[in-house]
């Protein structure tokens, strides 16, 4: 789905404590939508205006559940028992290049290894566009699940 075809769909949120500080996460009825960082009140509420004006519609705390699998998930990831994320995702924050990127990095970068930009560029059919895939990693909504930081600079830096 297009971010174009997302207007006024209900989005879910919950603050999560993790190793690495407060995490908001939001999801639809499609996926895991989102993972913030730094979530105190400040981020939180500026992350939620932000996926209000992206997705339409006040963003609601977690009233279904819908993100429970995603918080076990993380749990999970933290605690070393998961290696690969296996819920599903809404891809509507990101379109284009960016979505081709991001999506190839999530299910053709295993845990455990790393990728160039510029090699991640050629598997998408961009050979040249490490630029732009650094773009997509700096833009990328879902942090941690879709694993970014396993993208790394020509020569391993």
């Amino acid at each position: 789905m297009d971010s174009d075809d997302c207007a006024g769909r209900r989005v879910e949120w919950a603050v999560v404590d993790s190793p690495i500080g407060p995490l908001l996460l939001a999801a639809t009825e499609n996926g895991l939508v989102s993972v913030g960082f730094h979530a105190d009140r400040q981020v939180r509420d500026a992350a939620l205006r932000r996926l209000a004006s992206r997705l339409g519609g006040e963003p609601v705390e977690d009233a279904s559940g819908r993100l429970a699998e995603s918080i076990g998930a993380l749990d999970a990831y933290f605690a070393g028992r998961l290696r690969e994320f296996a819920v599903p995702l809404d891809w509507s924050l990101v379109g284009g290049f960016h979505r081709q990127v991001l999506r190839e990095l999530a299910s053709g970068v295993p845990y455990g290894t790393v990728v160039g930009y510029g090699e991640l560029a050629g598997r998408v059919g961009q050979p040249g566009a490490a630029q732009a895939v650094g773009a997509a990693m700096a833009a990328n909504p879902l942090p941690l699940v879709v694993p970014c930081h396993r993208v790394v600079e020509e020569g391993g830096g």
